[in-house]
């Protein structure tokens, strides 16, 4: 059975929206700065239609993203999982983004919470383990809500807590974050979490890492990059 198109109800074009999604969420723009930019392509919408298409379409872009990265690594070994969280403040409240990162700086996870016990911990790492199976070793810092999450999974052996061994996670914050002062922060945990996920995912997409590469293979790979979003969702 052909499934149906997600863009069946909307008059305009599917590579307007993808265009539209993806400027969002790979720079660090407003709603209005992308309006801004498609006006000078010719193309005519309100940044209340960018919102409307990032909240429609962007949890399924992601969601394809996602299935497509975990089919993939699955195959492959889990070295190493760094686990962390960072403050968000929504309305001038402090949540919780969790999230782990693979050895290579790609985004696994991303949960939030209103607090970070080992309530919170635990549902975060089954998560993790029920998408992307289970790492052979886990990086964290010294809060003992993992330690304790861990335990009642039946490990924490395997968890390192060196000085620096987490800089992984930790730089994995700074694309967030700069996404996060262009929106002016977030007035709803839904929201958050929504977005946080979607970001996640288009990160890893077109985190090509040009530093390490040379210029016509970076060229090579942004170029697979932006051939595989343009057939996200095709029919």
């Amino acid at each position: 059975m052909t499934q149906r198109s997600p863009f069946r109800y909307f008059r305009t074009s599917p590579a307007i929206i993808r265009l539209a999604v993806m400027m969002y969420f790979r720079f660090p723009l407003s709603l209005r700065n992308v309006e801004d930019l498609l006006h000078e392509r010719g193309i005519e919408i309100s940044h209340e239609t960018v919102r409307f298409w990032w909240q429609r379409f962007g949890p399924m872009f992601a969601a394809e993203i996602r299935q497509r990265r975990v089919d993939r690594m699955r195959g492959s070994r889990q070295w190493r999982w760094h686990l962390d969280e960072m403050f968000v403040k929504i309305n001038g409240e402090t949540h919780y983004l969790w999230r782990a990162v693979d050895h290579e700086g790609e985004v696994l996870e991303s949960f939030v919470t209103k607090t970070r016990d080992k309530a919170a911990a635990l549902k975060f790492l089954k998560k993790a383990l029920k998408r992307h199976g289970r790492p052979e070793e886990l990086v964290s810092d010294r809060l003992r809500s993992y330690g304790a999450a861990l335990k009642a999974l039946g490990r924490g052996d395997d968890r390192e807590m060196a000085r620096w061994a987490n800089n992984r996670a930790e730089n994995s914050h700074l694309p967030f974050r700069r996404r996060e002062r262009a929106m002016l922060r977030f007035r709803r945990m839904s929201n958050l979490q929504k977005f946080a996920a979607v970001h996640a995912s288009v990160h890893n997409l077109f985190n090509i890492e040009r530093s390490l590469y040379s210029r016509a293979n970076f060229k090579l790979n942004r170029a697979a990059a932006l051939q595989e979003w343009r057939g996200l969702l095709a029919a």
